[in-house]
């Protein structure tokens, strides 16, 4: 066998090449992140390897650096790994004393780890072409994230102006409340409206919920309002408003791009009532292609949903707590579906009301139920089959 360690990063990549013999076939050498450089790469593989399926190629997960030579490496059929960097780090350590780490070090350490008898798995180009739907989840991820810290700053903004209003409405986040903060952002431009007017914008945009009778309530609560009366506050309480609706439009596009990938998968992870097209969707694209993954097991230590563990002589660890490694997209995502599944499904809300019967806080008896979750999600993704709940 030939073994190929690569070292990513952004504009060049060292490569070193060795057998499996341990002989050098080639000392590390860097080639450019262009075509022209995946193509010497590949001269050079085929100039070192008369057959290619005896070539292994090692690289570290560096995010968005190694995609494009990854997917190359994919194409050309060679059998690539990826490595995740904090096994590199703690493998190149096992190594030597010394505190050394370059690029040209990083290349070694890789064709070394793929030449030990390390278990990694080859990236298959259904991992590959998941990265599309992991874009997109993670891309969600980060725009609902974004859309509630600004969401926080209208509750901070109400507080000031008219810190009253929130005993008026159920909640401060929906259509008709930012409908009337955004033209009457404060109190005293809500009690200066003309009550016509006022009745007229809340009727319609909450759907004839609201009426004259609130929209007195409303002005009447201005009117004796203690909130300040400061410009810049309204300015910016307008603007973070018209951002959260900027951001509602771009979340729901980027659910309905979800939805159509999910809708050609079809994947049996929304046959398990509580899951829907968003969780199912992220925990789909956090695994990628299940064939890496052994059991279920490694799919939970991969999430970091694994409880740590520690012994030493006659010392063992009590109250073991989460690794929390791995994927934080996963774990998050396994963690909110189990909630919902324990709603919905009847086995696992027994499964939890046995747990928390246990004497176990909520968290720790959801996290027990995403490890049973995660044993179902596997056995049926890799079967192809629905699920159906046991008697």
């Amino acid at each position: 066998m030939i073994y190929v360690g690569i070292d990513v990063a952004k504009d060049k990549h060292d490569c070193y090449i060795i057998s499996s013999e341990g002989e050098i076939l080639a000392d590390v050498f860097t080639i450019a992140n262009t075509m022209d450089g995946f193509d010497l790469l590949y001269q050079r593989l085929k100039s070192i390897a008369r057959d290619l399926d005896k070539v292994k190629v090692g690289l570290e997960a560096t995010g968005h650096y190694s995609y494009n030579i990854l997917g190359f490496l994919l194409d050309k059929g060679l059998s690539t790994y990826v490595i995740n960097p904090l096994h590199t780090n703690l493998f190149r350590k096992s190594l030597s004393l010394r505190k050394t780490k370059t690029d040209r070090v990083d290349a070694r350490t890789i064709a070394a780890m793929m030449m030990s008898s390390v278990d990694l798995k080859p990236y298959t180009s259904t991992s590959y072409h998941s990265e599309e739907l992991k874009s997109l989840t993670r891309y969600r991820f980060d725009k609902v994230a974004e859309r509630a810290k600004l969401k926080q700053s209208v509750s901070r903004l109400v507080t000031i102006l008219f810190p009253e209003l929130e005993k008026l409405v159920p909640v401060l986040h929906m259509t008709s409340v930012y409908a009337l903060l955004s033209e009457c952002p404060g109190a005293n431009q809500i009690a200066a409206t003309h009550l016509t007017h006022l009745t007229n914008l809340l009727e319609s945009t909450s759907r004839g919920r609201y009426a004259r009778e609130k929209a007195l309530e409303l002005r009447d609560a201005a009117r004796r309002s203690i909130g300040s009366v400061m410009p810049a506050k309204s300015m910016e309480l307008q603007h973070t408003i018209r951002l959260i609706g900027e951001l509602t439009v771009e979340i729901d596009e980027i659910e309905a791009e979800i939805k159509r990938i999910i809708d050609e998968l079809a994947p049996p992870i929304l046959t398990i009532r509580g899951i829907g097209y968003r969780m199912g969707a992220m925990i789909l694209a956090e695994i990628g292609d299940f064939s890496r993954f052994d059991s279920p097991d490694k799919i939970l230590a991969y999430a970091g949903l694994s409880p740590s563990t520690y012994q030493s002589g006659q010392l063992y660890g009590a109250y073991a707590h989460m690794e929390k490694r791995g994927s934080r997209y996963l774990r998050y995502a396994l963690f909110n579906a189990t909630k919902y599944v324990c709603r919905w499904e009847p086995t696992f809300a027994v499964y939890l009301a046995k747990k928390r019967a246990e004497g176990k806080h909520y968290n720790v008896a959801v996290s027990h139920a995403a490890k049973k979750l995660v044993r179902v999600i596997f056995a049926i993704q890799q079967s192809g089959e629905a699920y159906r709940p046991t008697a």
